[in-house]
């Protein structure tokens, strides 16, 4: 309310999209639609995925159970959600809700370098790896 009246903003709590962290050992954290919801869309979903044992500070720290997905859709190449479930996952979900935020293509992201080791340095690699949502 307070962007529309004084920063004069048309933001609509329709335009947001869920957004949590579950601060459980591993932590899980989500942002977007999930997979089931992207079945059940009926459009053109990409998927990318990969175990946490592929993080490095996952396995310096002996930490390697979870994964990463991400969903993209396959025309705009818009993230539409992301599910996080290992160490620092709820930290790691940040760099895909900015991406989500901003509206820009998954693509943006996927080219970035991430400082080794970190939990997030593992993104642009699952982004890819995108292949058709079967």
């Amino acid at each position: 309310v307070a962007a529309n009246l004084l920063d004069h903003e048309t933001r609509r709590v329709s335009d947001r999209f869920p957004v949590y962290a579950l601060f459980t050992d591993p932590p899980l954290a989500r942002a977007g639609i999930t997979e089931r919801e992207a079945r059940a869309s009926g459009r053109s979903v990409l998927i990318g995925q990969r175990p946490m044992a592929r993080v490095g500070r996952a396995r310096e720290r002996s930490e390697t159970q979870g994964f990463m997905h991400v969903l993209v859709d396959g025309e705009t190449r818009r993230i539409l959600g992301a599910a996080l479930l290992g160490i620092e996952a709820d930290e790691a979900i940040h760099c895909i809700v900015d991406v989500m935020t901003a509206g820009a293509p998954f693509t943006a992201i996927r080219r970035a370098v991430h400082i080794h080791p970190t939990v997030s340095e593992l993104i642009p690699t699952v982004l890819g790896e995108m292949q058709p949502l079967i």
